[in-house]
Formats: structure tokens, C-alpha cells, sequence
């Protein structure tokens, strides 16, 4: 009685939740984040379940060979919908539609060939196989593409390696029970079975609330990220520098950082000459430009019109000098291409450098620092890079594209 009540609970779960995944799914229109394939793994197993209380025991029909395919199918549901939570495009139908086929033919056989004891154990024995796979994606997640999702991930983990290992418990006591009296290890109200009926009725509770946090948690990362972006380059705009520098600069090995403030020569006479589209297009090639001239580790942004902004972090002054050089030459010597342009465009920047700031409140600062040095070097004729005036003796070697001149008044 106490098992039938528990099951009857457990699909009660399964199937409301189900229900629920799909209607988030459907809020959620072109990026489901894999809840629709969650509500169909939810449908599987309620539907198992439903099956084997319709069954009230272990039994050789078409009712069991369903409920048996049902209750294997779910976890691989379960394992495509996270790799569609984690944005990887896997196919779901197909496989799913094998794994029932698959399975339905390999219980006929083990069925005829070995009876119903090793049909049982290949469930349980199959089940523990998935979800250990299950629990390596996770930890294997925790190491790769799920970072920033540490805690939750292995919260899951533990709660899957749960059920994995009551599967393997089920499977060695159907083996060891033999071809005779295994069956009897699967009575309902059995003291195993009632362990693991509980279990799953805890984890039907459990798990399905915790993947609506990780929507909600993925969907508040998504609206934070964009918040933090420009909308045209992707790069990083204001709040989003400021961001990045405050968790920088909270480290404690944080060492002193530059700021560079590239500005587009001309950009004006581009927009009037060629349109705004082809000025926008210009823009776009300016932040793959800066993409693939920065370090790694190093922050890009845009902060409006045409100029742009890089922060170097953990450099010194000739790395920077380095690093604005290469930049410089990089958009000088790449040609921008336009649809419908006769000709493609070629760019040039001027790049103001700011003395090194060591912390996020220090950011306006070196803002206004980088800005008074880039109008300097707009006034002794563009396509260069201008350092401020001598602060602590960090001035670089001066270069063909590198100005020390003293300051003069800003030139619009």
C-alpha cells in the first residue's frame, strides 16, 4: 500500500512537471534552453509509472515491454535536454526513436533467451550505465562549459550518482538472486523497493525546481551580458568595463593596468561619404580588429560614436606599447570590405594611452588621462599613438608612431 501511494505521488510529480517545463518552453520561443525536451523525459517516466502501478508487479506483456523502453528513454531525454540547455545543437528525435526500438528488440530476445530475472536486471544495469554517464557529463561540465554554474552542478551530480547507484544495487541483487527468485526483489512493497521509490519521489520533488532556477539563472546571466554589451560590436560598453575591472581589481595579485582609447581618423567624412550602414560596417571591423589584436584576459568595449576602448591588465609599459602598436598597424593595413563599394576602405586610428590606474575608482581618471593624450595626437596629425605627459618615469621609448609631446589644448 505505502509503495502504491509512493508511485502514485511520484507520477503525480512527474506529470504536473512536465506539464510545467513545456509551458516554460513556450515562453521561452526560439531558445527553449531544452525544456521542452526536459517536459518529454517528465512525460516518459510519469507514463512508466502509470504502466507499472496499471501492472502491480513484474510481469511478461506488451504493458511491460513499453513501461521497460519508457523508463529507459527518460534519462536519455534527461542527458539532450541538458546538452540543449548548454547550447548544444543535438539531434533529439532520431535518437530517442532508436533507443526505443533498440530497446523494445533486445527485451524480446533476453526475454526468450534468458528469461524475465535478466530482462529486470538489463533495466536496472542499463539505467546505472546512463546515469553514471549523466554524472560524468556533469563533472566534466564543471570542468569546461559549466563553469560558472560550480555549486548547482555538483549538487546534481550527487543526487544523480544517487539513483545511478540504487540502479547498480537493483541490478546485482536481480543477478544474485538468480534465474529463480530474482523476480521477488521487485515486489513493490519490498524494503528495497520502498527505498527506492522514496528516493525517486524526493528526487521528482527536488530536481524539477532546481531546473527552473538554472533557467532563471542562465536568463538573468543573458540580460546581465547584454546589459554589459555594446549592441552593434559586442564589445563591451561602459558599465560593462566597469564590471570587469571592479572583479579585477578585487584580486588580490591585481597589478596596475593601462588604459588605451582608440578613436576611428575621419569617421565623420566616412558617414557623410559612404552612409551610415557602411559606417556601421566599419565599427563591426574595428572590434573583430581589436578581438583579435588584445590579449587574452585583456577588456574591449566601445563606448560610443566611433571610439573605442582597451584596458590592459597584468602588462607593463612596453607590453602595452607593444599591444597599441600592433593594434594600430593591424587596422591600418586591413582593409574594410562593403557590399555594393567599388573599392574597399582603409582605416586609421589614433590611440591615447593613460598612465597606469590601480583601481576601478581610478577608471574616470585614467579615462580623461587616455582622452587628453588621443585629442594630442589628433592635432599632430592622426594614425598615432600618444602617451601622456612623464608621470613616474614609465614613459616608453619614443617611436615613429609614438608621441611624447607635452599637452596643448583638445582639437575637436
Amino acid at each position: 500500500m505505502v509503495a502504491t501511494i509512493l508511485v502514485g505521488m511520484l507520477c503525480t510529480h512527474l506529470l504536473c512537471f512536465s506539464v510545467m517545463f513545456w509551458l516554460v518552453s513556450k515562453r521561452l520561443h526560439g531558445k527553449k534552453m531544452g525544456m521542452n525536451i526536459f517536459a518529454m523525459g517528465n512525460l516518459l517516466l510519469g507514463c512508466a509509472y502509470v504502466l507499472q502501478l496499471a501492472e502491480g508487479g513484474p510481469a511478461w506483456s506488451l504493458m511491460s515491454v513499453v513501461n521497460h523502453t519508457l523508463t529507459l528513454a527518460a534519462p536519455v531525454a534527461y542527458w539532450l535536454g541538458a546538452m540543449r540547455f548548454f547550447g548544444r545543437s543535438v539531434p533529439v528525435w532520431r535518437p530517442m526513436l532508436a533507443v526505443a526500438a533498440t530497446y523494445s528488440a533486445a527485451q524480446v530476445l533476453v526475454q526468450w533467451g534468458l528469461g524475465p530475472v535478466a530482462r529486470y536486471a538489463m533495466l536496472s544495469g542499463m539505467s546505472a550505465l546512463l546515469f553514471l554517464a549523466m554524472v560524468i557529463t556533469v563533472v566534466y561540465g564543471v570542468r569546461t562549459f559549466a563553469k560558472d554554474l560550480y555549486a548547482e552542478m555538483v549538487f546534481f551530480a550527487a543526487l544523480i550518482g544517487g539513483i545511478c547507484v540504487l540502479n547498480a544495487l537493483k541490478f546485482m541483487r536481480l543477478v544474485d538472486a538468480g534465474l529463480d527468485g530474482g523476480l521477488d526483489a521487485l515486489q513493490m512493497d519490498g524494503n528495497f523497493q520502498l527505498v527506492f521509490y522514496i528516493y525517486m519521489s524526493s528526487l521528482a520533488t527536488v530536481l524539477p525546481p532546481s531546473i527552473i532556477w538554472l533557467v532563471l539563472r542562465r536568463l538573468t546571466d543573458e540580460l546581465r551580458n547584454i546589459a554589459a554589451r555594446d549592441p552593434l560590436t559586442q564589445l563591451l560598453n561602459r558599465r560593462g568595463l566597469t564590471e570587469a575591472l571592479q572583479l579585477y581589481f578585487n584580486s588580490r595579485k591585481a597589478e596596475p593596468a593601462y588604459l588605451l582609447l582608440v578613436d576611428v581618423d575621419h569617421f565623420k567624412r566616412i558617414n557623410d561619404t559612404h552612409g551610415h550602414p557602411i559606417g556601421d560596417t566599419v565599427l563591426r571591423h574595428m572590434a573583430e580588429v581589436l578581438r583579435g589584436a588584445v590579449r587574452r584576459g585583456d577588456l574591449a568595449g566601445r563606448i560610443g560614436g566611433e571610439e573605442f576602448l582597451v584596458i590592459c591588465l597584468d602588462s607593463d609599459v612596453h607590453g602595452v606599447r607593444h599591444l597599441a602598436e600592433r593594434l594600430r598597424a593591424a587596422i591600418e593595413n586591413q582593409a574594410v570590405h562593403t557590399a555594393g563599394a567599388a573599392h574597399p576602405l582603409h582605416c586609421t586610428v589614433t590611440i591615447g594611452v593613460s598612465n597606469p590606474f590601480a583601481g576601478a575608482h581610478a577608471f574616470e581618471d585614467a579615462m580623461r588621462e587616455a582622452d587628453a593624450a588621443l585629442y594630442r595626437g589628433k592635432a599632430a596629425g592622426r594614425n598615432r599613438i600618444e602617451w601622456p605627459p612623464i608621470a613616474q618615469g614609465n614613459q616608453p621609448t619614443q617611436s615613429a608612431s609614438t608621441s611624447t609631446t607635452r599637452p596643448i589644448d583638445k582639437v575637436v
